[in-house]
């Protein structure tokens, strides 16, 4: 979503990162968090685990890139992308 707000909508990458961290809050996961409850597939405890690292890991995350240089985010996101581009192609199946 980021790559598309920058390369597409010429959106600065700050802005293009808070704005997917907009549009993931709770809206967009409500209806198949229910539905998968519904169906019993939901480990409650780990969700709420995970939630509260995401929570912390995102405000963290958020408080450190207001302070660096935005050159230097998209950098290191299209390092991420390439760790994680390579690592799927060696261990797909």
């Amino acid at each position: 979503m980021v790559i598309g707000m920058v390369g597409l909508m010429k959106l600065p990458f700050l802005t293009a990162t808070g704005t997917s961290l907009g549009a993931m809050l709770l809206p967009v996961g409500i209806l198949g968090v229910l539905e998968y409850h519904r169906r019993g597939n939901i480990d409650i405890r780990a969700a709420l685990l995970l939630a509260a690292g995401l929570t912390v890991g995102a405000w963290v995350g958020a408080r450190l890139a207001q302070g660096t240089p935005p050159a230097l985010l998209q950098r290191g996101f299209a390092v991420f992308l390439i760790f994680v581009a390579v690592r799927m192609w060696v261990t797909a199946r």
